[in-house]
């Protein structure tokens, strides 16, 4: 990849994307987060990020494939787990697998997750549903079941990057500051459907007003203000940052909005309901085809979800971003 070096007006860096299907993202001052939904998106706060190339779809089974192909990498759901990072587990649990959803047949306990999800033992990206399943006419779907790991390798393969979770939450805006939802404050405007999420009563009852219950080719919806597709809903995307159940509070000085912030320490990413596993945790950002609603209404720009970095699901994916060389962290 060449390198991309700033001028004064910055028109090399707008005109020269630096792999194909990217788009600038020009940065700016936002409000970062909502105070009008779930607690760990408060408070909002001003934060200032500088400007980036982004991928305009999530990263496909298609193009994961390539990668695949190149390097003979092995996700880690098609690993075996390690038992001493986890203190007690069922050596059942510790195959090769990963999270499946299930829908129940009806209205199930909502406190209780378990009602829907099942680790499925072969379950992969190869094999979204598990052992019988494939990608068969799901070659430009996003890719899931990828874990942290996974995404990284990706990355430095094709030499580019994750973005933060701020970088993420801009871009996902696409310049309409303070809206609900990347296209503005009507969830479905008109009755279109404008992102891939679910539509009916979460978990049971799926209307499926849009012809995709599970994920949908990348691009079928329109694109935000910056030409990004699928930015909200479809699947959850992996960013760079560790979590943290809060936002720091805006500072009292103008002066001191934070540039390019990043999120908390890994260590302190841990789940504090798991204290015996220590598997720290990255910000997870979009929701996805799964999010309803009347439970996880996170199909919205400030939206966000812990991940452990060693498992991914059959609702999480990711894309990447190429930042200049004055914004390099």
């Amino acid at each position: 990849m060449k390198d991309i070096t700033i001028r004064p007006d910055k028109s090399d860096i707008v005109n020269e994307a630096p792999h194909p299907c990217m788009v600038w993202i020009p940065g700016g001052k936002f409000r970062m987060g909502s105070d009008t939904h779930y607690p760990e998106e408060s408070p909002a706060h001003e934060v200032q990020v500088e400007g980036f190339w982004m991928d305009k779809f999530n990263v496909t089974n298609q193009e994961f494939e390539r990668f695949v192909q190149e390097t003979s990498y092995v996700t880690i759901a098609e690993r075996p787990l390690n038992a001493e990072d986890y203190p007690g587990a069922d050596p059942a649990m510790l195959l090769p697998g990963s999270l499946v959803f299930q829908k129940p047949s009806k209205r199930v306990d909502l406190n209780n997750y378990m009602n829907w999800w099942a680790f499925i033992h072969g379950a992969n990206w190869r094999h979204p549903e598990g052992p019988g399943s494939d990608l068969k006419e799901r070659w430009e779907h996003p890719v899931t079941h990828v874990a942290w790991e996974d995404v990284e390798a990706y990355a430095k393969w094709i030499g580019k990057e994750l973005p933060t979770e701020a970088e993420w939450e801009f871009a996902s805006r696409g310049g309409h500051e303070g809206k609900v939802f990347e296209w503005g404050d009507e969830m479905t405007p008109n009755k279109k459907m404008m992102a891939n999420f679910w539509q009916g009563e979460f978990p049971w009852q799926n209307f499926n007003l849009d012809g995709y219950e599970g994920t949908s080719p990348v691009g079928v919806y329109p694109a935000n203000g910056y030409g990004l597709h699928d930015m909200c809903g479809n699947v959850w995307e992996w960013t760079q940052d560790w979590y943290v159940s809060r936002h720091k509070a805006d500072k009292s000085k103008a002066c001191c909005i934070p540039s390019n912030p990043r999120g908390g320490e890994r260590d302190a990413s841990f789940d504090p309901h798991q204290p015996d596993i220590k598997i720290p945790r990255k910000v997870l950002k979009g929701g996805s085809h799964l999010c309803a609603p009347n439970y996880c209404f996170r199909f919205r720009p400030a939206a966000r979800s812990p991940q452990m970095i060693d498992s991914g699901s059959c609702h999480i994916g990711f894309r990447c971003i190429v930042r200049v060389l004055s914004n390099k962290l």
